[in-house]
């Protein structure tokens, strides 16, 4: 099984979904669809080198994906929840549980190296209909790099409804970006634990918070982004994701 490396997305195999509407523009979201990760366990294991399969536990659907070993003659599972959509319950969460189980295996997983990507309102079409904001504009990405990490480097957005306008753009750095030093001098680690384990610590939070203050970047988008529903449960690992992408971001002055 270790000569099957899962292959990084293509351009043209992520999608993007407007997260969060505001009067001065939008934020975006990258994903995949169920078809992608089809595609790629298909490619990767072969027709028949995988198998799917769904179980309801506690009243939620998992789903559980198993690639065949041949080097052990044995199937190894990896397994995830999905979560509930706006229509069709069961097939939204059967559709999120396969994706959801596919990430575990590394289809994907380089889209949470993205930054947080903002759209000025100049540049989409923005609308409200009584007290609510939409914007229906349909974006794509043009392209995308990636570096030795697996992490998004490049990357560019499009408006297709304006003419495939190009609305964002990150650039490929040839140095990764230095952590800022505190008062004293010291790099902050973004690793450190409180005593419990879990929660972060009063630094981390300042670091946070320093960096959404400079990127603008509300803490709704990353709850969105990486399934958050307390702020207060974000875990160490998390923690350095959401750094990592925050430090991608453009500042809002830029």
């Amino acid at each position: 099984m270790e000569n099957h490396a899962i292959r990084l997305l293509k351009a043209n195999e992520i999608e993007c979904r407007v997260s969060i509407v505001k009067e001065n523009g939008i934020s975006l979201l990258l994903y995949k669809d169920a078809r992608v990760d089809q595609r790629i366990l298909d490619e990767t294991f072969g027709l028949f080198g995988w198998t799917r399969s769904h179980q309801c536990i506690d009243g939620n659907l998992y789903c559980t994906v198993e690639i065949y070993d041949k080097e052990t003659g044995e199937w190894v599972a990896k397994q995830d929840v999905g979560t509930m959509g706006y229509a069709e319950k069961e097939k939204s969460q059967a559709s999120d549980s396969f994706k959801r189980a596919c990430f575990n295996w590394g289809i994907g997983r380089e889209l949470y190296t993205a930054p947080f990507i903002w759209v000025p309102a100049a540049d989409v079409s923005v609308k409200r209909t009584g007290d609510k904001l939409y914007c229906s504009d349909h974006f794509s990405v043009c392209s995308i790099t990636y570096n030795e990490d697996r992490e998004i480097v490049g990357l560019t957005i499009v408006n297709d409804s304006n003419k495939g306008q190009v609305v964002y753009e990150l650039r490929e750095k040839a140095e990764k970006p230095k952590k800022s030093a505190d008062a004293k001098g010291n790099r902050p680690r973004s690793g450190a634990s409180t005593s419990n384990g879990s929660a972060l610590s009063d630094t981390q939070m300042q670091y946070l918070e320093k960096e959404l203050q400079r990127t603008g970047v509300e803490m709704e988008a990353v709850q969105e982004r990486y399934k958050i529903k307390n702020p207060d449960s974000i875990s160490d690992e998390l923690y350095r994701k959401i750094m990592a992408a925050l430090a991608k971001t453009k500042s809002k002055a830029a």
